[in-house]
């Protein structure tokens, strides 16, 4: 976000909006994380477990979040967006074939796509199971509130959130606030519990319990299962608002909030079901229900979002086939909706929801995706910290070793509940890399099939100038990903109609490794002839093409180019097997071939009306 931007909303205004953004998965921890902590410890604690399990969590996030993320991560951005998929960008993978950083990044990513579907199950769960303490009798009816709340969320996707959504920020300091208060609640009960404060107290219990402490790892992890979200929405707000709301409200609420449990827990309160609604006064329990389910409908509805983001940044970065991405605001770029993935993670998460049924089952399917990410990222880390900030191989070892240990010891603790369901975030990882992998493979292949068909651009030239193409009047926009000579769908059309156009404008765009590119920047253009123009427009990964737009600006640039009768074209393309049989492997041409015919429209991918296009098809032998 550019500094423009931040210094109309001003950085308390950001900060504001990013608590309902950017915090909702990491705010609403405390619901399931302790006593999903407590119950890996065989579920009579004594006071050193107790202790030692929140030291844990404290230190966990002040080590991950907000060491390794707020205030080391969010310094590695392009040009101020944060995620894997952008700092895979900012390395420079489109330039040069590094298959490591391409495997981190997009396995990486691919993983937050199983993070998409579980983060919502296991919230909305977890506060609505608070019902149990207020109403015993409707505990059997929790899994179907769940179940009907999440599919209202995912139904309610296409209107967008513009409007509710400026009350999220509002709505996520309030409870940031009555997370603070319960917790300090807690502590007065019990206040010799502040020595948990004490790293001493988190490593005596690891050293003292051996491989029970170690396994305990992955429900303490739970606690930052939000971190990655948080880097990759630092798009949005920049990282001086993020970081303001994290210092200040975000980290003291949750830390005295965990700190809370612990003391009570250890002042004899039972460490079964929900100790975070046994904070709560029982006459402000339903208040405190309601709010917390509508906090973990915020945490919820932040995830989606990102997920139609990182689906819109791998469709520009050639990664994904292209699907509608529809704007729902005018106000907000990240505003987005994307049909496919909404009504696949709605499936995966009801699922989900009624496979497990309580939220502490779900959480066994939690830790393994989110720790992956993070083990991922640091990765990446490492090499920006060589390549950009141009650090020695002791200093950025050191550095990035720290995280790469703690990523990795997260990681292993979670790995022993994969037959627990760890496994489903994993195999639908896969699913996802498998479909980014094939489709980059085939876009590569049926380009250098293009590419073998291209004839020069003078010899076309020459023949539009001796006449040997019957010009008619109007313009023809002929849209191209070809570099160079002349577009194959200009080739089909003159041997189709034997005609073309009297003015003709050639418009190839490309995908930068940038997030968005200035105005200045966005186009080129040439008259190769008289009449015969070429534009090379760039986006940013951020960003959506919009030809109209784009030609505007090109007539405004260029008098001469006429738009009164303008008719476009673009191809069609059909895949065939090669017939050397030298071409992709039928295991990946077939899924490449159906991705391509199921895939968005070109035409609507570039917002060109359909009035004025033509579509020409061809077959491509890959």
């Amino acid at each position: 976000m550019s500094d423009n931007v931040t210094a109309k909303a001003g950085v308390p205004v950001l900060g504001l909006a990013a608590l309902g953004i950017v915090f909702g998965d990491i705010g609403t921890s405390p619901l399931y994380t302790f006593k999903i902590v407590l119950a890996q410890t065989g579920g009579k604690p004594d006071a050193m477990t107790i202790l030692g399990s929140v030291s844990l969590i404290l230190w966990t996030l002040i080590i991950v979040t907000t060491v390794k993320y707020v205030h080391f991560a969010m310094r590695v951005d392009n040009d101020g967006e944060g995620g894997i998929l952008a700092v895979m960008s900012l390395l420079g993978v489109k330039k040069q074939n590094r298959p490591v950083i391409v495997a981190a990044g997009l396995f990486g990513a691919a993983l937050m796509f199983g993070d998409g579907a579980i983060t919502p199950a296991i919230s909305v769960l977890s506060a609505l199971e608070g019902v149990e303490r207020v109403a015993p009798s409707l505990t059997p009816w929790v899994l179907c509130g769940a179940v009907a709340i999440l599919v209202a969320l995912f139904v309610l996707q296409p209107l967008g959130t513009t409007r509710i959504g400026k009350s999220f920020g509002p709505v996520m300091l309030i409870w940031f606030g009555v997370m603070a208060a319960m917790g300090i609640y807690g502590i007065l009960q019990y206040p010799s519990v502040l020595v948990a404060i004490n790293p001493y107290r988190g490593l005596e219990y690891l050293a003292s319990t051996g491989l029970a402490g170690f396994l305990v790892l992955s429900g303490v992890f739970l606690c930052v299962t939000g971190a990655e979200a948080l880097y990759a929405d630092m798009g949005h707000f920049g990282p001086v608002p993020i970081r303001l709301a994290w210092n200040f409200v975000v980290f003291p609420s949750l830390a005295l909030n965990y700190i809370g449990q612990a003391a009570i827990v250890l002042n004899d309160s039972p460490s079964d079901g929900s100790i975070f609604y046994r904070l709560c006064p029982p006459v402000l329990l339903t208040p405190l229900i309601v709010l917390a389910t509508v906090a973990t409908i915020i945490a919820s509805q932040s995830i989606i979002t990102g997920a139609f983001s990182m689906t819109r940044q791998a469709i520009q970065l050639g990664w994904m086939p292209r699907f509608n991405v529809r704007q729902t605001s005018a106000e907000g770029f990240g505003q987005i909706y994307v049909g496919a993935v909404n009504w696949l993670l709605m499936i995966a998460t009801v699922a989900l929801t009624i496979g497990f049924g309580k939220s502490d089952s779900i959480a066994a399917a939690y830790g393994i995706a989110v720790s992956m990410t993070m083990l991922m990222t640091s990765v990446l880390l490492f090499i920006a910290m060589r390549e950009i900030w141009q650090l020695s191989i002791v200093t950025a070892s050191a550095v990035a070793g720290l995280f790469l240990i703690v990523d990795s010891a997260f990681f292993a603790a979670n790995m022993t509940k994969f037959f627990q369901g760890g496994y489903i975030p994993l195999a639908m990882a896969i699913a996802v890399y498998a479909i980014m992998w094939i489709w980059h493979r085939g876009s590569k292949a049926m380009h250098n099939s293009v590419q073998k068909t291209l004839i020069p651009t003078d010899t076309f030239l020459t023949e539009l100038q001796t006449g040997m193409v019957a010009r008619v009047p109007g313009t023809a926009v002929f849209l191209t990903r070809s570099a160079k000579g002349v577009p194959p769908v200009i080739l089909w059309h003159v041997q189709l109609n034997r005609a073309l156009q009297e003015r003709v404008l050639v418009l190839r765009w490309s995908i930068l490794s940038v997030p968005r590119v200035a105005e200045t920047d966005r186009f080129t253009l040439a008259q190769e002839v008289p009449n015969f123009w070429r534009v090379e427009a760039r986006y940013g990964f951020m960003e959506m093409p919009d030809v109209p737009k784009l030609l505007a600006s090109c007539r405004a640039a260029d008098g001469g180019i006429d738009l009164t009768d303008v008719t476009y074209y673009v191809g069609r393309t059909s895949i065939i097997p090669r017939e050397d049989g030298q071409g992709l492997p039928s295991w990946q041409r077939e899924p490449f071939a159906a991705m391509s015919r199921n895939s968005a429209r070109m035409s609507d991918y570039l917002k060109v009306p359909n009035d004025r296009l033509v579509e020409i098809g061809r077959q491509i032998p890959v």
